[in-house]
């Protein structure tokens, strides 16, 4: 099964590292717009849910930094030496927490302030330029942890190119990160929405935004490590220390902060063993 799905996407995608990677990124991106398009459909996802579906983006995420980059970059491309590795991955880590600090934590518009009249749930407060301020710099943050994950699945590809038979481990990577973008891009649409944008236009906006900068960053990726082959177990502990990053500083403190942690931390266990099923399946 394994075999003929990599099959299958070599024949349809090519063998180019760098092509691999566009239509990965454009995968991850599409799974992205799929989350954030689902606020069209469930109008009023409780708190719960949203909880444990980003427990279960946490649990793919991790299982994911280090089944597919920490572990190949140490034993696959630094002869089992895990120093560059590891530097990439405090690289990362360094990276995110810069950056993250350009861009103030926009924790409260998760669940936003819902009007709690009888006009119903689905009715919010109106637009002001102090909400909208929240929203945009939302997405600058949502954006900024999307560029880890667009270049993880290009780094994945760009590695593939070096040595076929990771191009499983390539895929499940990549089909890793397109699970946990939907619910990442459905808790940006309810953060568009909770601050009154218009639910058809803004909220999938949102989405398309915060997923776009992926498919960039993993062509990026894979033109790094394939024209510069030395770069590969740096590149791969960057990634995965930006992701770790994100995990730890983000999406657990989000999602223990009101009562659902139980949810969220079975959504997590649930993401983690199925990341780990795909990485065994597809790279076995």
């Amino acid at each position: 099964m394994a075999f003929e799905i990599t099959e299958m996407f070599v024949r349809v995608i090519g063998m180019s590292p760098v092509i691999q990677a566009l239509a990965g990124g454009v995968i991850i991106a599409l799974m992205n717009l799929f989350g954030a398009s689902l606020v069209l459909v469930w109008r009023n996802p409780s708190e719960r849910a949203l909880n444990g579906m980003l427990g279960f983006a946490a649990g793919v995420m991790l299982a994911a930094a280090f089944t597919s980059l920490i572990i190949p970059g140490i034993e696959e491309y630094s002869g089992g030496n895990p120093v560059p590795t590891l530097i990439g991955v405090g690289i990362g880590a360094l990276f995110l927490d810069r950056a993250d600090a350009l861009v103030p934590h926009a924790h409260y518009l998760l669940t936003g302030n819902r009007r709690a009249d009888a006009a119903g749930p689905s009715e919010m407060l109106p637009v002001t330029d102090e909400r909208l301020e929240g929203v945009i710099l939302f997405i600058l943050a949502i954006t900024l942890h999307n560029m880890p994950e667009g270049l993880a699945v290009g780094v994945g590809f760009g590695a593939a190119g070096r040595d076929p038979a990771q191009l499983g481990s390539a895929l499940s990577l990549m089909l890793a990160i397109g699970l946990q973008n939907i619910p990442e891009g459905l808790a940006v649409s309810v953060a568009a929405v909770n601050a009154g944008l218009n639910r058809r236009l803004y909220a999938v906006i949102a989405g398309i935004r915060s997923g776009a900068v992926e498919i960039p960053l993993a062509v990026l990726g894979a033109v790094a490590v394939a024209t510069i082959e030395p770069l590969l177990p740096y590149a791969m502990g960057f990634a995965a220390g930006a992701m770790l990053f994100v995990i730890s500083d983000e999406i657990i403190p989000e999602t223990h902060r009101s009562g659902y942690e139980r949810v969220a931390t079975l959504g997590l266990m649930a993401g983690a063993i199925i990341m780990l099923y795909l990485d065994i399946s597809l790279a076995g």
